[in-house]
């Protein structure tokens, strides 16, 4: 995506819509990982929904009706030629992201803030390698790319997508906690009002394999807004971030993102730990720390179709839900999943 003289624009950044989208992506992670025990890796969703895998089903109609509700809510459209690549860089972005990713096994979700957030070393290595491939990508892909402004403390309407993402979690430990009380597993229920326990006493009874397909769900539905929130969905946004100080264009909105979502995620995982799941079923964490050449090739190729289109697999979900409400951009966003797809498959 070569950025014509005349789609230049001023990008402001935006720190205080960053912090909160990143406090609300910490939130959704760390909720997932005590209720479901699993990782919140988007790219491992897209691989494992294509083998049949209902939980990682569910976390892809999160992620795309999050999107939708976006549109909805914020009245917002897809990002538009300005910051979309060619059909053509868009289906190779995806392909790249797809080998990449099931190579590496995770993208900037699942070893960003997932693996950085438990001190694996291995995500580390990923994280490093994925950045910096990407960035140099950005800058030998990408011509001028504007100008940054200055900086934006406001929220606009972004409030709503904060609101929309507490509300997400707040539903499902909602639904958590009246289950346990019913089922009298949990062990500060004397401490709950009368009203939460008439409430668990309208709560039919749910198999908690059910529950655990809504935690998918409503922790992908969270994450979405908290995207959006932090400005993540926006390829133009994400080219800037990778363009470094060194630009005149850098947009260092992303670091904020960043700068609340990984303190708070790695807070939660060092003290706010359970034994065992809240949900049940088993853990679903990857614990080798075997850093081989898959892992160095995956990030490679990653951060190229990163670096191309400036669209991650969790963007790309929440952008393609967006233009199923506002029928802008279907074209380019479902060629760039169904590539990554087909990416992922080529891999074994």
């Amino acid at each position: 995506m070569l950025l014509h003289q005349s789609e230049i624009t001023e990008s402001r950044p935006k720190p205080l819509q960053g912090l909160l989208g990143g406090i609300g992506i910490a939130l959704s992670v760390h909720s997932l990982l005590v209720l479901n025990g699993s990782i919140l890796g988007v790219s491992g969703f897209v691989h494992r929904s294509l083998r049949g895998d209902k939980a990682a089903m569910a976390s892809i109609v999160g992620l795309v009706l999050g999107g939708i509700a976006v549109g909805i809510l914020g009245n917002a459209d897809p990002p538009g030629p300005r910051t979309v690549s060619s059909l053509l860089q868009m289906m190779f972005s995806g392909l790249l992201v797809g080998i990449g990713t099931r190579l590496a096994n995770g993208c900037t979700s699942g070893h960003m803030i997932c693996g950085l957030s438990q001190f694996s070393l291995r995500s580390l290595v990923a994280t490093t390698t994925f950045f910096a491939i990407a960035v140099a990508t950005t800058h030998f892909a990408h011509g001028a790319l504007g100008t940054s402004g200055s900086l934006d403390w406001t929220l606009d309407n972004q409030g709503r997508q904060f609101l929309g993402a507490i509300l997400s979690l707040g539903t499902l430990w909602l639904a958590y906690t009246c289950l346990a009380i019913k089922n009298g597993t949990d062990n500060s229920s004397k401490l709950v009002s009368r009203q939460i326990h008439s409430c668990a006493n309208l709560v039919p009874n749910v198999p908690k394999s059910i529950l655990r397909y809504l935690a998918s769900f409503l922790t992908s539905l969270a994450f979405a807004f908290s995207l959006f929130l932090g400005n993540m969905v926006d390829p133009h946004k994400v080219l800037t971030f990778l363009a470094l100080p060194l630009s005149s264009a850098f947009d260092p909105t992303l670091a904020f993102v960043a700068g609340s979502a990984l303190p708070l995620a790695t807070l939660l995982y060092r003290y706010v730990r359970v034994e065992q799941l809240k949900l049940g079923g088993k853990w679903n964490i990857p614990t080798s720390p075997k850093i081989d050449c898959r892992l160095i090739l995956g990030s490679v190729i990653f951060g190229i179709g990163w670096g191309i289109a400036g669209i991650c697999p969790g963007p790309a979900l929440v952008n393609f839900g967006r233009s199923l409400y506002a029928g802008i951009g279907f074209a380019e966003y479902a060629a760039w999943l169904l590539f990554m797809g087909f990416g992922g498959l080529l891999v074994r």
